[in-house]
């Protein structure tokens, strides 16, 4: 079971949340301010955070930018927004995961745990595969967590880096997309739209787009492979 900071300034969503994640066996503090919320966060050790955008005094964009200075502790934002742009900028601002408004209280639980599961593994120290991974002018350090294209280093996220070392172990390969959901975000479900995201941030860092790839190849209704430019 973890515990839980719920950042929600609707009292009935909050309501609701906190029920069901103490139900659920978690041990749940809420707020509904950011500024609280940072407060909370400095002086009480949570396993992850789930965190609304509309907040009264401060965007929970704003917010999130303001809680990566002082933790690493796993983020899932909840929004009504579904905007691509915002979404990609959130994940590359430090969010583990996000949700859209309205969902399942079963789709939290398979989102937290997902997440849960991502930090206590890394917690626990596990280390990638030593070698050096080279795939045409990409190269990517594994145990380093280093990316270069033609001799230049990639400055990728988090999960952008774990989703192109995936792909380069496989090169070649076509990797259906639940694979990718399963390896990479450690989730037996969810959109397509995550995977979507990345990989078009990821296609801007290695100079290409999905009309012209060079590396990155989708198989509509397939799934992605990585393969050197010919």
């Amino acid at each position: 079971m973890a515990s839980v900071l719920v950042v929600e300034d609707d009292q009935f969503v909050r309501s609701a949340l906190i029920r069901h994640l103490t139900d659920a066996g978690h041990t749940v503090r809420s707020v509904g301010t950011a500024l609280e919320a940072l407060r909370e966060v400095a002086h009480v050790g949570f396993d992850v955070v789930i965190l609304d955008l509309g907040l009264p005094d401060l965007d929970g964009g704003e917010a999130l930018k303001m809680l990566r200075g002082i933790t690493d502790v796993p983020v899932i934002i909840a929004t009504a927004r579904d905007d691509e742009a915002e979404i990609v900028r959130l994940l590359n601002d430090g969010a583990d995961d996000y949700l859209t408004k309205p969902f399942s209280v079963e789709h939290l639980s398979a989102r937290m745990a997902a997440v849960l599961r991502r930090s206590r593994a890394a917690a626990a120290g596990a280390e990638p595969p030593s070698r050096v991974i080279r795939v045409g002018g990409l190269s990517i350090d594994p145990l380093r967590r280093q990316a270069d294209l033609d001799g230049t280093a990639l400055d990728l996220t988090r999960r952008e880096f774990d989703l192109l070392a995936f792909l380069a172990g496989r090169p070649g390969v076509v990797v259906p997309r639940r694979e990718l959901l399963a390896e990479v975000w450690q989730q037996s479900y969810g959109d397509d739209q995550t995977i979507d995201v990345h990989l078009s941030w990821l296609r801007r860092k290695l100079g290409e787009t999905a009309a012209r790839p060079r590396y990155l190849h989708t198989l509509r209704g397939v799934g992605v492979k990585l393969e050197p430019p010919r």
